[in-house]
């Protein structure tokens, strides 16, 4: 039987004051027997769900949130902070629209436009993640979220260095913001100023504890040494701060783990990186067997015939350059080879084909409709050349358009497809060290990171077959650090460009690097990858399964298209 409506003013006492004695968790049930009395109270749903969130309830939080906006739809604060626990728990795409509503509700909503710029930026959508930043900045130029949204805008758009301007004028304003350090920490990490990005770092965390994830970008500005005596133990400790989230703490985790590899000590490294990859299958599930019927579908569909029927009057433009593979195969490396030609133009990872991809896949009449590829081959171009204005070639290092690869030749068939293939126990080593963007949904570690690369080799194999010689060019990680120059000469003349000795300097390119191996990138290249699994091996765990697949990639022979 339901409590009498008058005992909710003792709850809500019991409430307050345990939210304004900083105690969320003691609010939490009062809040939740006064709902019950007043089931038809927007307010205490909301406070509930601020409860909640506070101290990591997410799904409670949700529910609350919800059922505040279902009594008062245009209960603004209860759609922000819906978004904002939508957020956490993973659902990007329910975020955003959590995020819409308390804007089209409040258009001045700073933070609202903010946290969907970011997550729509996250999602592969950088021009409406600029927008969303301009309106952030608009609507609050002179608070924090509002400066942070100009300088965002403006690195969405690859305007580096009025961003970096934008960021040191902030910081003059709020010199101990932590977001604003570690932003700038990133876009100088990313064009190779790797001290001054440390030091960013290193301020970030000391201003914010609960942003120990920075550790990790801290860690990869350099190789970490015994004089770096305190930093592990200050790693340590940053993993014992409380609220500390999920995804911080998996970032330093892999932050001690990359410690420890530097350090020589590998099992320690291999514990920490197995404890990143635990926390990440929490929050980021992934169906192996799901993915290889995916697969399956795409052998089945793009057939030798099918793809022989591709060249079209007109699509036959050479200007895109497909860099895929598996995550940490060398995508990178060959990216920064072949954008140090003066006639080529890097695009860096480019979400074009997985949007469109996913609709293929699913779409059986899209499958066929000439429309549909000749619209998003003319479509690709034109970004493309947005990207690369008067380029010879435009690269797209985007790995998983390894997919998508007969879908791409069928909509441009003159594009050039570049498949980086290293030993599958190294790629899957340096993938479980790595962190990857929790929106992408792909496994890190464990039998699934196995079965996985094992049904992209088996994807790799069917494209070698069936696209026309010359389309799909296979490149060796393991050869192409031992014979830099010969392999360095088949990738540009396979892109069919005129030599240029620049393309043996890749780490003289100056160009953003925003990927995980930016400080690779900025080295001559090196051979102290290969044949890494070996350090690793009584650990290996699972991963030791792709032992027997291929030991090291070092005896291949090149494909005849290759």
């Amino acid at each position: 039987m339901p409590a009498p409506r008058h005992a909710s003013a003792s709850t809500l006492a019991q409430a307050v004051a345990a939210l304004r004695a900083g105690r969320p968790g003691e609010a939490i049930g009062p809040l939740q027997a006064a709902a019950l009395v007043r089931p038809a109270d927007p307010a205490i749903h909301h406070d509930l769900g601020l409860a909640c969130l506070e101290v990591g309830r997410l799904p409670e939080a949700v529910a609350a949130f919800r059922r505040a906006v279902g009594v008062n739809p245009r209960f603004t604060d209860a759609w922000f902070r819906l978004g904002v626990a939508l957020e956490k728990s993973g659902d990007a795409g329910a975020a955003v629209l959590a995020y819409d509503r308390a804007t089209g509700l409040l258009p001045s909503h700073t933070e609202a436009w903010f946290r969907a710029g970011a997550l729509v930026f996250t999602l592969g959508h950088r021009e409406e993640a600029a927008g969303c930043f301009r309106r952030a900045a608009s609507s609050g130029p002179k608070t924090s979220y509002g400066r942070l949204g100009a300088a965002r805008a403006l690195l969405a758009e690859d305007r580096d260095a009025e961003a970096e301007r934008a960021l040191r004028r902030m910081l003059a304003l709020e010199p101990d913001h932590a977001m604003a350090l570690d932003l700038l920490g990133n876009l100088l990490a990313e064009a190779g100023r790797f001290a001054e990005a440390e030091e960013c770092f290193a301020r970030a965390i000391a201003r914010a504890p609960l942003m120990a994830g920075s550790y990790y970008d801290l860690v990869r500005c350099r190789r970490i040494t015994a004089a770096d005596e305190g930093l592990p133990a200050r790693m340590e400790r940053a993993l014992a701060v409380p609220g500390l989230d999920s995804g911080q703490r998996q970032r330093v985790h892999l932050a001690l783990g990359k410690a420890a590899h530097d350090l020589g000590d590998p099992e320690t490294a291999m514990r920490h990186f197995d404890a990143a990859d635990a926390l990440r299958r929490l929050a980021v599930p992934f169906d192996p067997a799901a993915f290889d019927a995916q697969v399956g579908r795409m052998i089945a569909r793009c057939t030798a015939q099918r793809l022989a029927g591709a060249a079209r009057p007109g699509a036959d433009d050479p200007a895109p350059v497909l860099i895929v593979g598996l995550p940490r195969s060398g995508t990178t490396l060959v990216e920064q080879i072949l954008s140090s030609h003066p006639g080529v133009r890097a695009g860096g990872e480019l979400s074009f084909w997985n949007e469109r991809g996913v609709a293929w896949d699913r779409d059986d009449d899209a499958a066929s409709d000439p429309a549909f590829l000749a619209r998003s081959g003319t479509e690709y171009l034109a970004l493309l050349r947005a990207i690369g204005p008067g380029a010879a070639r435009v690269t797209d290092k985007m790995p998983f358009n390894l997919l998508w690869a007969g879908l791409v030749h069928l909509a441009c068939p003159g594009a050039t497809i570049i498949h980086c293939r290293r030993a599958p126990v190294d790629t899957a080593l340096s993938i479980h060290q790595t962190h990857f963007n929790p929106r992408l949904a792909f496994p890190t570690g464990g039998a699934e990171l196995v079965a996985t690369i094992r049904s992209m080799r088996r994807l790799a194999e069917h494209w070698r077959r069936v696209l026309p010689e010359g389309r799909f060019v296979e490149i060796g990680y393991e050869a192409l650090t031992r014979a830099p120059e010969t392999e360095i000469r088949r990738i540009v003349a396979a892109c069919g460009l005129a030599w240029d000795a620049a393309c043996l300097r890749p780490e003289l390119n100056a160009r953003a690097v925003r990927t995980p191996s930016r400080w690779q990138a900025r080295q001559p290249i090196y051979r102290d990858a290969v044949e890494r699994w070996r350090r690793y091996r009584p650990w290996l765990g699972p991963l030791a399964a792709l032992l027997d697949d291929e030991a090291t990639g070092e005896g291949e022979t090149a494909p005849p298209n290759s």
